[in-house]
């Protein structure tokens, strides 16, 4: 009897706290805030089809060589909580913006996820210059689908 008064305060306590832990704060300094815009207000852009190139189709290798600077839209990825879609920016081979332009913000709760982990995912693809960015705590589902949009249009600047 004593064991089960104890082990059910213990689970008394443990819920206490962890309701008492407060949700992250949405990113407010410009070097953690990157090139993010999308703050869970918009959250749309493109239609998805996934094909946009607004300058020059030469490989990164040819850009690198005559500083071409392009913009290239990866496909929408579709996750559990809607579509995500990352565009980017290249001069050369290097990254220089990465914008989410499309993402879930259907009810609050999507665009208080949203709203600190785009920011996050933008700033990690620019310091990564890759696609090879780690998951945003909370936000798995945007996150995998935000990498999966950004090597799509990698994948398209490369000429893959």
């Amino acid at each position: 009897m004593r064991r089960a008064v104890v082990a059910s305060s213990a689970t008394v306590a443990g819920i206490v706290l962890l309701l008492s832990l407060k949700p992250h704060e949405a990113a407010t300094t410009p070097a953690a805030l990157g090139a993010g815009t999308g703050t869970g207000s918009s959250g749309t852009g493109s239609s998805g089809t996934g094909a946009g190139t607004d300058a020059g189709a030469a490989s990164p290798s040819a850009g690198a060589a005559s500083g071409t600077v392009r913009t290239v839209t990866g496909s929408a990825a579709n996750t559990r909580f809607g579509p995500v879609q990352v565009k980017v920016t290249l001069d050369g081979t290097k990254i220089t913006k990465v914008e989410a332009v499309e993402y879930p913000t259907h009810d609050r709760r999507d665009q208080e996820i949203n709203s600190y982990a785009v920011p996050l995912l933008n700033q990690e693809a620019l310091d990564a210059q890759s696609a090879d960015i780690d998951v945003v705590s909370g936000a798995t589902f945007t996150s995998q689908g935000y990498t999966s949009s950004l090597q799509s249009a990698l994948d398209q600047a490369a000429g893959r």
